[in-house]
C-alpha cells in the first residue's frame, strides 16, 4: 500500500542547527497520526517539509507516492490548519473559507455552495455573513478547519491547532476532530506538545527529539512499553529507574518504566515490598501525586481521589505488579 506521507533519510538543516535528522516515517491513507514532542524536536518542521514551507536538506519525502521535493504548498494536495487559524480579519467567515476556492478560479456560485457546505461539517450553519472578530475561539477554530478541508486535501495538517483554547473547550474540540477525521477518512497529521492530546486522539504516534524520532507506535505501545528513557518519561511522566533499583526489585540488570498510577501505597507494617518514605503531596483533582524517596531513589505515584491518603513524612510500602515495570533495552 502506498503511504500518504513517507519520509526517507529525510533532514532540513539551519546552519549547524539539525532540526530534522536523517527521519524514516511512514504515514498510513486515512490514519489519524501525531507527532508528539517538546520544543525545538523537529515535529513542527516535518509538518512544514509535508506542507513545502520547508524544503529538505537531504533524504526525499513523497505524497501519496509522488516526490514532494521542489512542489510548492499550493500544487500539494494537502492544506494546513493554524495555532492562530491565520483568518482575514476583513472578510466575513463565508469569504474566508471560500479564499482558496477564489485563489483556484473557482466560480462565485461553486465555490459559495462548496463553503456553505464546509460550514456545515464543522457545525456552523448560518454563521457564513460574520466576521472573526465576532467569533469565539471555538468557532474561529472551525471555520480554519472548514477553509482547509473545503479544499478537499488528501492530508489534513494540524499545527497545534488547539494550543489557543481553554481546557474545557480544547477537550470538545479533541473529540469533534476526531469524529470528523473518522467521518471523511482524510489522513490527519497532528503536531502537539500534549502528550494527553497525542494519546487520546491519535492512531498512531511519533515521539520526537532533538530532530530525530524516538519511537512510533499505537498510543497503548508508546505509554505502556516505551522504548527509551525520554519516551518514558516524556509520555505521562513515568518513573525512569536506574539498572541497579531495577535488579534489586525485578532480578535483571536494566533501565525500567513504572507508570505512577501502578504504584500501591500501604502502611509501613503490611509486609514485604519497597520501603519508603512520604516527601510531598500534590492534589491534582482525580488523584493526589504523592513524592516518595525509596533508598533514594525518587518515585512518584497516583492515588485516586477518595481512596486512604499517607501523610508527608510516613513510612509506607510499596507494591506493584512485576509485568507493570516495563524493561527498557537502552538509555537514550
Amino acid at each position: 500500500m502506498t503511504s500518504a506521507v513517507s519520509f526517507r533519510k529525510t533532514s532540513r538543516h539551519f546552519g549547524s542547527v539539525r532540526a530534522v535528522d536523517a527521519v524514516d516515517l511512514d504515514i498510513v491513507p486515512g490514519e489519524f497520526f501525531a507527532m508528539l514532542g517538546p520544543s525545538g524536536s523537529g515535529k513542527t518542521t516535518c509538518l512544514r517539509l509535508i506542507a513545502g514551507f520547508e524544503q529538505p536538506t537531504a533524504g526525499e519525502i513523497r505524497i501519496f507516492g509522488e516526490k514532494a521535493d521542489g512542489v510548492p504548498p499550493y500544487r500539494r494536495n494537502v492544506n494546513t490548519v493554524f495555532q492562530d487559524y491565520a483568518l482575514f480579519p476583513h472578510l466575513n467567515v463565508l469569504d474566508n473559507v471560500a479564499y482558496g476556492l477564489m485563489v483556484k478560479g473557482v466560480g462565485k456560485a461553486e465555490r459559495r455552495q462548496a463553503a456553505e457546505d464546509a460550514l456545515k461539517l464543522v457545525a456552523l450553519p448560518g454563521y457564513g455573513a460574520r466576521r472573526p472578530g465576532q467569533l469565539s475561539g471555538g468557532q474561529r477554530q472551525r471555520v480554519a478547519l472548514a477553509r482547509a478541508l473545503v479544499n478537499k486535501p488528501k492530508v489534513l495538517l494540524l499545527d497545534e491547532p488547539l494550543g489557543a483554547l481553554d481546557l474545557k473547550l480544547r477537550e470538545q474540540m479533541q473529540e469533534e476532530l476526531k469524529a470528523l477525521q473518522r467521518r471523511l477518512g482524510i489522513t490527519f497529521v497532528f503536531v502537539t506538545h500534549d502528550q494527553g492530546e497525542a494519546l487520546s486522539m491519535a492512531d498512531r504516534v511519533a515521539v520526537f527529539n532533538d530532530g530525530k524520532i524516538m519511537q512510533v507506535g499505537t498510543p497503548e505501545e508508546i505509554y505502556e512499553k516505551p522504548q527509551s528513557r525520554f519516551v518514558a518519561d516524556f509520555v505521562g511522566s513515568s518513573n525512569v529507574l536506574p539498572p541497579d533499583f531495577v535488579q534489586r526489585y525485578a532480578g535483571q540488570r536494566r533501565w525500567g518504566s513504572l507508570r505512577p498510577e501502578r504504584i500501591r501505597i500501604h502502611r509501613a507494617a503490611s509486609g514485604d515490598g519497597v520501603r519508603a518514605r512520604v516527601l510531598a503531596m500534590h492534589y491534582v483533582g482525580a488523584a493526589t501525586r504523592v513524592a516518595l524517596d525509596a533508598d533514594g531513589q525518587r518515585l512518584h505515584a497516583t492515588v485516586p481521589t477518595g481512596a486512604m491518603l499517607p501523610a508527608e513524612g510516613d513510612e509506607v510500602i510499596l507494591t506493584f505488579n512485576r509485568d507493570q515495570l516495563h524493561l527498557m533495552d537502552g538509555e537514550g
